[in-house]
């Protein structure tokens, strides 16, 4: 590639989704390896993973985005195929299915280790607040509209 083609980018992007009905399947037995498939998938697909941890009911991945791929893309690919993994593993004795939708949000370099440390403390995070109230703060905080009616409809 010649340096006038030379694309350079710096795109933060910190992915957050639900299981269907916000259920609490995710185990903590096989969540490591549902999260080292989902590491593949991002790394396949020239992403890089910067830090991935969750709840039983969701999940927040940071990656460093390429943009050769749309973010709906890469979550769409995420959720397929992991719902795939999981079901073809047997890790629960139900069909396991994420809910439509998800959070995606920007960050900058300097904001990196805050974020890395939020999601890496999940577990201590939510022994204050739910998914859906981690949720709201977040569409509040980076001022995205939204119709909470239509949030979590995989519920109705």
């Amino acid at each position: 590639m010649s340096e006038s083609n030379a694309t350079y980018t710096q795109i933060h992007i910190q992915l957050i989704f639900a299981v269907k009905f916000r259920d609490a399947l995710i185990q903590t037995n096989w969540k490591e390896e549902l999260y080292k498939y989902v590491t593949g998938i991002i790394q396949n697909n020239n992403h890089k993973l910067i830090c991935i941890n969750g709840m039983p009911d969701h999940v927040h991945i940071l990656i460093g985005l390429r943009p050769s791929q749309s973010i709906s893309s890469l979550v769409n690919e995420i959720k397929s195929n992991s719902s795939k993994f999981i079901n073809e593993k047997r890790f629960l004795p139900i069909r396991f299915e994420w809910q439509k939708g998800y959070g995606a949000f920007s960050y900058g370099k300097s904001q990196l280790s805050d974020v890395i440390n939020y999601i890496k403390n999940q577990e201590r995070h939510h022994h204050k607040k739910s998914f859906k109230e981690e949720y709201l703060e977040f569409l509040n905080k980076f001022e995205v509209e939204f119709n909470e009616e239509y949030i979590f409809n995989d519920l109705l």
